[in-house]
């Protein structure tokens, strides 16, 4: 999706709490292997003792909206995407969200595409203020994307939930404004995604529909659905999808862009915030013989966020100060279902002094 009209991302934050987690520990309690701690390549990740999911949100979007000078009551959507529980059952973080803000004249909505919903709301988000815009063409259009999620125990292992990520607990903020303006620290170029959902299974193996949450087992264990998925189908069809579904996710991002694989405007590549052997063993060889960026790879301190890996990404870009004025960078996130994302961010020229 190449947006109808220049979409800026006016500010990023990434909010994580105070408490950690360590490897060595869940190795200590027998919960993880050495060797599967070692291909992680995470000693620490951030754990939440006591702050919801949501209030992580709500703790990054406040950030982000002082950073901006922007009030919540100027705010047109506030558009939220989670993958674990946020904290009550048949209940709208997303409205929670906008109540705590004090954004009562936007429209909240929530996103739940697992691991690739901070993405999917970027996307969602910029068409649905295009939209609006187009309705009313003077009037400036805002849109407040959030993530948050904590993994928190008895019903989540973060170190052993999954095969090859460790998840972390955290809360993140996009600000979008349509049209862009000079003074927006990044512009959002394009977003291209790519599904493949035959692979909806390695989600849920041969487990029966349950009634209500965690009846089936006590924890969410995907590694069981995982190994039900493998054993019926093998790991090939798996592996070959994955890497072309990175290709074509590149290939899309890139053209709706206008940028080759080999500009020299392209620095920087954002690795979704995986495991090491699996970023060395997909992602990695996939992206290196695809574009000329060099590949960054945030994720060591954090682990998996969840929802919140492109979130992430695109606050690191923000809060570094990574990219010089004219160049540009791509942010993946992949998750179950599966869904592949791309975005493709420039820094603008820098505005004129005051």
């Amino acid at each position: 999706m190449r947006p109808v009209e220049a979409v800026g991302i006016t500010a990023a934050e990434l909010w994580l709490p105070d408490g950690r987690e360590r490897a060595s520990d869940a190795v200590g309690d027998g919960r993880l292997r050495a060797r599967a701690a070692r291909e992680l390549g995470h000693d620490t990740v951030p754990a939440s003792e006591d702050v919801p999911a949501p209030d992580m949100a709500v703790e990054a979007a406040r950030t982000a909206l002082a950073t901006a000078g922007v009030a919540a009551g100027d705010l047109d959507m506030v558009c939220h995407a989670w993958m674990y529980y946020q904290g009550h059952d048949l209940w709208s973080p997303a409205h929670y969200i906008a109540a705590r803000l004090g954004a009562h004249d936007a429209l909240p909505v929530g996103v739940q595409q697992v691991c690739n919903g901070g993405s999917a709301a970027v996307e969602l988000t910029a068409a649905w203020l295009a939209a609006a815009r187009a309705s009313r063409p003077g009037t400036p259009r805002r849109g407040l994307l959030t993530t948050g999620d904590r993994f928190a125990g008895p019903g989540f292992d973060r170190w052993a939930g999954d095969y090859g990520v460790v998840y972390g607990d955290a809360g993140t903020a996009v600000l979008l404004t349509v049209p862009a303006t000079p003074r927006d620290p990044l512009v959002l170029l394009s977003v291209a995604t790519v599904a493949a959902p035959e692979l909806e299974a390695m989600h849920r193996g041969t487990d029966p529909f349950a009634p209500a949450a965690r009846t089936v087992r006590e924890r969410v264990d995907m590694r069981a659905t995982k190994r039900a998925y493998l054993t019926e189908w093998g790991s090939d069809g798996f592996n070959a999808t994955n890497e072309a579904a990175i290709r074509e996710v590149v290939t899309a991002a890139l053209r709706d862009a206008g940028t080759a694989p080999d500009d020299p405007r392209l620095r920087y590549a954002v690795l979704p915030r995986f495991g090491l052997k699996s970023l060395n063993e997909s992602w990695i060889p996939v992206l290196s013989g695809t574009i000329a960026a060099a590949l960054l790879d945030p994720g060591r301190d954090t682990g998996h966020l969840g929802a919140g890996d492109s979130a992430a990404g695109l606050a690191g870009l923000v809060r570094a100060g990574t990219l010089a004025p004219g160049e540009r960078a791509l942010v993946f996130s992949a998750g179950a279902g599966f869904t592949w994302s791309c975005l493709v961010v420039e820094r603008p020229a820098e505005p004129p002094a005051d």
